[in-house]
């Protein structure tokens, strides 16, 4: 018996490795030593230090993170070019939120049986959220796991460095209270909470306002670095959260270094409403839908129905803002008189903002999140 015998396809390796090497090209610079199928990514050290002219003590920032099980989805639809986006911006994003600017990204994939057309799709991805993001695609891993992984599906991680100058660093402190919340537009549910989704939409082919329910799901994590970058040129920003896995509830108490309360306007879940803050996508009135066990309905009913109990039922609202982004996926603390100003600077980039919240002093020792 040899090695493809046992169910690793070197050839298919070598394969890949070619694909890989066009795609990594176009993410690089000057910076990057070696190309990609050596046994290291190599980053000039001098370009490390021209990342931080200018800076009085440069800081290194750090970011890991996966796609997650939405990457069934992507198997079931054999779509696989965009979950590479999502694995760039789940890891940038956070360095994102204490004011780094990503360098490099590496990637590592393992599957049961190596496609090197499929392998090549996720990569693509990958170069494209890293060129959207100034950072280079350094290297990565790709392991054939006969036996481990079931043939046809792949597993992607990946790992940012970005840099920060320590007196620019975003860790909360400057925060306080009366400073407003500022919601920046996600493109649907990233790439979090898709174990529950699998489990209440089955129907990937459902209508989904003229499209496969499916394809809405894999819409790409949006990338929120230049946009964020350029405002932190224009405008002090105190705080920053990028809402991921345990939605508001989780993760924007992050953004605080001490105990304070985030105070939110209720979004309205159907047609935009007087007094509301913004509206919820119509991807995640679906969601609800199914999360509350209703059957029965599907499609645009499913989706009215799922916005009506978003409206109603605070205990299925409450989950559904501890699961997932709803339409917000980065939220910014600003001073009041600096708010306007940044969202009309993040309109004109085609990112849209909207004040949703207000810090206050908390309400006990630890702080939360309260929406009225």
């Amino acid at each position: 018996m040899d090695y493809k015998q046992a169910g690793v396809n070197i050839e298919e390796g070598y394969r890949a490795v070619e694909k890989y090497r066009d795609l990594a090209a176009g993410t690089a610079n000057p910076a990057v030593i070696n190309a990609i199928g050596s046994f290291a990514g190599m980053f000039s050290l001098k370009d490390f230090i021209t990342a931080g002219a200018g800076m009085e003590d440069p800081v290194l920032v750090s970011g890991t993170d996966g796609v997650g099980t939405k990457l069934e989805v992507a198997f079931r639809l054999k779509k696989y070019d965009t979950v590479g986006i999502d694995c760039v911006a789940m890891c940038v994003n956070d360095i994102l939120c204490h004011g780094g600017r990503p360098l490099f990204f590496l990637d590592y994939i393992a599957c049961g049986k190596l496609d090197a057309e499929v392998a090549a799709d996720l990569v693509k991805g990958v170069a494209v959220g890293c060129r959207e993001t100034g950072s280079v695609l350094l290297g990565g891993e790709t392991a054939e796991m006969p036996g481990f992984y079931e043939a046809g599906t792949y597993d992607i991680a990946g790992f940012a460095l970005g840099i920060v100058d320590r007196k620019n660093i975003i860790d909360g402190s400057a925060i306080q209270e009366g400073d407003t919340l500022v919601g920046i537009a996600s493109s649907g549910p990233h790439s979090n909470g898709f174990s529950l989704i699998r489990q209440v939409l089955p129907d990937l082919d459902e209508d989904f306002g003229g499209m496969p329910l499916g394809m809405a799901l894999l819409e790409p994590t949006r990338l929120y670095v230049k946009p964020v970058l350029a405002l932190l040129e224009q405008v002090k920003v105190r705080g920053m959260a990028h809402i991921t896995g345990g939605g508001f509830y989780e993760n924007v108490p992050r953004m605080f270094c001490r105990p304070l309360d985030a105070v939110f306007a209720a979004p309205s879940a159907g047609a935009p409403e007087a007094g509301r803050t913004w509206t919820i996508p119509p991807v995640f009135a679906r969601i609800a839908w199914g999360v509350s066990g209703g059957g029965g309905l599907s499609g645009p009913k499913a989706q009215e129905a799922g916005a009506e109990l978003l409206e109603k039922d605070g205990a299925l609202r409450k989950l559904m803002f501890n699961t997932y982004n709803m339409g917000i996926g980065f939220v910014l603390a600003l001073a009041p008189e600096d708010s306007a100003g940044a969202i009309a600077f993040l309109d004109r980039r085609g990112y849209p903002a909207w004040e949703i919240g207000t810090v206050t002093a908390p309400r006990g020792k630890t702080g939360e999140v309260v929406f009225v």
